[in-house]
């Protein structure tokens, strides 16, 4: 009978979840808020929003500006409630439960703050500092400018003020690390100028190199893209090209699959809620298209070219639809996934780019 009803329960909180959508508008320093495919509001003074990224943890949401600021906001209420400057220039955040962390660039520094957004650490690195994850009580980062994975440890057993001290370096790890993503326990860190990937297992706290390369006749992968742009399925791993005309496919222990032919350059893959489809972007005189994959039969079953360049694009997980923010033309295009077809226009969006997805509850 409990169980039945803890059923029920989770289907009626289904039910009233409801999708909120912030997308970056790079020009004005704003966030314009979409609900029910409707430009609804939007919310000011989010500092140099070029490259902004938006992240929600329970009901906060976090803003990380090109300048160097941390943003907290409400994304209910849609009011900023506090901001603190970490550097010049700040690369990437991640948050848990307790904490706030930041990857500096231009300070050579990692700051940890409070869920509030006060200071609690400055962790100096000499180093701009990029691929900043949690795992566990763990944080880890690559120093760009000294070839190092930092791996920090919070003593604190998961209390309010988390206490980091340095647990292990993995040092001549590759040059010029410039990324990095979690895939279980495995730390994978990718570098701009050595031709493969660094993988620390953060279980048994060991280091080893990976190779990967473009196809079947072990040509090497000379420039891949930052792994946000990679997309991790249950068995396979979509890697954009970015300098060749190609989506490559990979298992997870990154054998090679196959190549899937694309129209132009890939910049970023995107995959479905149930990982069935997968969205694909591109660059140069293709950056109006995207194309979409299907993932059992990995061939290209749909093609879609807009009156402008297309930034990013976002699936949502509540209804058959996805989004496409069309930067030269100011609006969000919703497309139907059942169908295939255009479904909407989204205008007034002031050069959008990133599409940020809130579930409201």
């Amino acid at each position: 009978m409990m169980k039945l009803f803890l059923i029920l329960l989770l289907a009626c909180s289904s039910l009233l979840a409801k999708e909120k959508i912030f997308v970056v508008e790079r020009e004005s320093s704003s966030l314009a808020v979409i609900e029910d495919d409707v430009q609804t509001s939007k919310i000011p003074n989010m500092r140099n929003m070029n490259h902004g990224v938006v992240k929600f943890y329970e009901n906060d949401g976090y803003v990380i500006s090109r300048d160097g600021y941390v943003i907290k906001f409400d994304p209910k209420s849609e009011k900023i409630l506090a901001e603190y400057k970490t550097s010049k220039s700040a690369i990437g955040f991640e948050i848990n439960k307790h904490y706030v962390a930041v990857a500096n660039y231009d300070d050579k520094s990692v700051d940890i703050l409070d869920r509030d957004l006060n200071p609690i650490k400055k962790i100096l690195t000499n180093s701009r500092n990029v691929g900043i994850k949690i795992y566990n009580n763990y944080l880890i980062f690559s120093q760009m400018d000294n070839d190092t994975i930092s791996v920090y440890k919070d003593l604190s057993n998961n209390k309010r003020k988390p206490v980091f001290t340095l647990y292990k370096e993995f040092k001549n790890v590759g040059e010029l690390p410039f990324d990095a993503m979690i895939q279980n326990e495995k730390y994978i860190a990718g570098f701009f100028t050595s031709q493969h990937f660094g993988v620390v297992d953060l279980e048994k706290m060991s280091y080893q190199k990976v190779d990967i390369f473009l196809d079947e006749n072990r040509q090497r992968v000379l420039k891949v893209p930052h792994f946000g742009f990679w997309s991790l399925s249950t068995k396979e791993v979509f890697v954009p090209a970015v300098g060749d005309n190609k989506v490559l496919v990979y298992d997870n222990n990154f054998k090679f699959i196959k190549n899937i032919q694309t129209q132009g350059l890939p910049v970023f893959t995107s995959l479905s809620p149930k990982k069935d489809f997968l969205a694909v972007t591109f660059s140069g005189k293709d950056f109006p298209t995207i194309q979409i994959i299907d993932t059992a039969s990995l061939e290209i079953i749909k093609e879609f070219t807009f009156d402008g360049k297309v930034l990013h694009v976002r699936w949502s997980k509540e209804k058959n639809a996805l989004y496409v923010s069309v930067n030269d033309t100011n609006k969000v295009v919703v497309i139907n996934t059942q169908n295939w077809e255009i479904k909407n226009e989204i205008h007034n969006i002031n050069k959008p780019s990133g599409l940020f997805i809130y579930e409201e509850n």
